[in-house]
């Protein structure tokens, strides 16, 4: 089977990142799940990480932002994990292209689904009410999905449906989206493309 890798670079004015994914690092591949994540904002850093890991993928995440000026744009260079995650799945074929997850964390219970589709479109639905977790922005959080969303060409519907505790409640988004991602880029063994129309 073909790897499904992808490295990109993506420098603009106020961010300069590298980012590094290997879509098949489950437990029981052949492949050794590495992940390094360094954006200068800690709780982003343990969100990315989390993807990462319960979805079984190496992400390598190296990102220098104007921090001095706010989180924004190092959190919206979300675009740039979604154009290596869209490079490194490739055509849309042999996959199962919807994903759903559930992950809760403590009182915290998230949903996640996915359609893997060319259709870019993004809901989300988070209930967060601190201004911050750590030093992110908690209005960068719908964000940073938004921008994966736009980026990887797909479809993101992501719901707390519980919770009080933001960090909970962040945490468990990521989770499950995680979970999703990882049902939705499953290989069938086949190698169809998964839509009436024939093409995606």
């Amino acid at each position: 089977m073909a790897a499904r890798t992808a490295t990109i670079s993506r420098k603009t004015n106020e961010t300069q990142i590298e980012v590094s994914i290997n879509l098949d690092c489950t437990p029981g591949s052949q492949n050794a799940q590495v992940i390094e994540i360094s954006t200068g904002i800690g709780f982003l850093d343990h969100m990315y990480h989390a993807l990462a890991k319960h979805g079984g993928m190496s992400l390598t995440m190296k990102c220098k932002g104007d921090l001095w000026i706010d989180d924004h744009h190092t959190a919206d260079d979300a675009i740039a994990l979604g154009t290596a995650f869209k490079q490194a799945l490739g055509e849309v074929r042999g996959i199962r292209r919807y994903g759903t997850g559930f992950a809760p964390l403590d009182e915290a219970l998230s949903r996640a689904v996915i359609d893997i589709c060319s259709r870019p479109y993004c809901v989300t639905d988070l209930g967060l009410k601190r201004e911050k977790i750590g030093d992110l922005s908690t209005e960068m959080i719908p964000h940073i999905f938004y921008s994966f969303a736009i980026a990887s060409g797909a479809t993101l519907h992501v719901d707390v449906l519980r919770g009080e505790n933001d960090h909970h409640r962040s945490e468990s988004a990521f989770k499950a989206l995680a979970l999703a991602i990882k049902q939705a880029i499953e290989r069938t063994g086949g190698d169809d493309i998964p839509s009436t129309k024939g093409v995606l």
